[in-house]
């Protein structure tokens, strides 16, 4: 049967495609991924979070040391400027000493006053200079021997003092800011011992060293 041309105005042609349709893209759905890829990922981000947890400790280990080596090296500085004349100083006590010899022997021998006072000016003066870098004279008389300050150089009875106690000082011992510079040359006490044995009818004996 012929078409006239109404129908075909009316109607299109019916195996044409209109263009919305021609146009219209594919719409392609992806399938959700797999439950073995899902797993791989989170075994990754595991992996992932524990390398940034070891970084970050790392980390964290590299600042403290750090942070211990200036202070290390603020420390070496201190001491370096608080002790850069310490082998100059020991070689100066010396003569402090030979000082304050010639003193107690010009006391004994009733050396002329004009003379003692020249030697404890000079005395005095030496003092003064130790003393600004640092340096002071450590008391050991009366003290409890302590081998970190005294050299014992012997032991006398002295039952009237605890044992173990400075009696004589024969070497002034110096420090120098609160560090030892030079231990003191020191007589220590020693107090009388007893020994308990048993007589022969097991009375008590006492027999003195």
């Amino acid at each position: 049967m012929k078409k006239s041309k109404s129908d075909f105005f009316t109607n299109g042609l019916p195996e044409s495609k209109s263009r919305e349709e021609k146009t219209a893209p594919e719409v392609l759905h992806k399938s959700p991924e797999s439950s073995g890829d899902l797993t791989e990922l989170r075994q990754k981000l595991a992996e992932k979070a524990e390398e940034a947890e070891e970084n970050y400790t790392r980390l964290l280990r590299l600042a403290a040391d750090m942070e211990n080596l200036k202070k290390r090296q603020e420390r070496e500085r201190v001491e370096l400027v608080q002790f850069a004349n310490e082998n100059l100083i020991k070689e100066l006590l010396p003569v402090v000493d030979n000082l304050e010899r010639a003193l107690d022997h010009g006391r004994q021998l009733s050396a002329p006053k004009a003379l003692l006072e020249g030697i404890e000016m000079v005395h005095h003066g030496f003092l003064k200079v130790l003393d600004r870098f640092g340096v002071t004279g450590h008391d050991s008389l009366g003290q409890q021997f302590d081998p970190a300050f005294h050299n014992a150089m012997m032991q006398e009875e002295a039952p009237d003092v605890p044992d173990g106690s400075v009696i004589k000082e024969l070497q002034k011992g110096y420090l120098m800011n609160q560090r030892l510079l030079r231990p003191a040359m020191v007589v220590v006490a020693r107090t009388t011992q007893t020994e308990t044995t048993s007589g022969p009818n097991d009375s008590t004996v006492q027999e003195e060293k």
